[in-house]
């Protein structure tokens, strides 16, 4: 890729001259790996919007009302000491500021954590974010080719990815991503919300098509390899 994140959230958000912003929307156009990078800033960025803007708007809790509380009076009159105008200085910081620290709080506690993953699906191993439970089960033992129509977690394909590692996509109701075989375990490599609606449907399906295409050392597995694989254990013996 030939951008940084950093640039490609600057061009999400707007923030670049014309110049670099066409020649990124050039660029986009024929290297999967930004593309996808573009796509995963965008849908962050909505997500973010979406979760986080209700919080900003919410009136302030009573318990920090009270800390700002201060005798009405202070406002009616003149008076130069230093103690009344710090009392006056913390009345005028309104309930939106707080509002906007908590909003900021809340961010960075769960912008890691990604809120919408349901926890019995993933788990935190060794500060690796890794599947679990009903995923990691249909990460070890389904296959793409034979599983039922409309199955709690759909694998979309197997492939291995440049470092040799076998991975797979999969999408479900609740997070879609890839997850690649590391040590007994399937690490998540990328992660989405994971939504059945539409038009969204069918963008997060591009992105991770994308994402795994940029991933790929060469093309998915077929029916009779990603079975092989699964036999295997999804380990490679090299």
């Amino acid at each position: 890729m030939s951008f940084d994140p950093a640039t490609v959230a600057a061009f999400i958000d707007g923030e670049l001259d014309d110049l670099t912003a066409r020649r990124i929307e050039r660029e986009a156009a024929t290297d999967a790996a930004l593309a996808a990078e573009i796509a995963r800033h965008r849908t962050l960025k909505a997500q973010l919007m979406a979760h986080y803007t209700p919080v900003a708007e919410e009136a302030v809790p009573e318990r920090l009302r009270s800390l700002l509380a201060v005798d009405d009076a202070v406002d009616d009159k003149v008076d130069t000491s230093l103690a009344n105008r710090r009392s006056a200085r913390r009345a005028r910081f309104s309930g939106i500021h707080w509002s906007a620290i908590a909003a900021s709080l809340i961010l960075g506690l769960t912008i890691g954590l990604r809120p919408w993953m349901p926890a019995a699906d993933v788990a935190i191993d060794n500060g690796t974010l890794v599947a679990a439970g009903p995923l990691a089960e249909a990460l070890d033992t389904q296959l793409a080719s034979t599983q039922p129509g409309d199955p709690a977690v759909r694998i979309v394909l197997s492939f291995e990815d440049k470092a040799g590692r076998y991975c797979r996509s999969f999408e479900s109701r609740a997070i879609d991503g890839i997850g690649c075989r590391e040590q007994d375990r399937w690490q998540i490599e990328r992660t989405l919300p994971g939504q059945r609606r539409g038009d969204y449907r069918q963008a997060s399906s591009g992105e991770l098509a994308a994402a795994a295409a940029a991933m790929m050392k060469r093309d998915a597995l077929d029916a009779s390899g990603e079975r092989a694989a699964r036999d295997v254990g999804w380990v490679r013996h090299r």
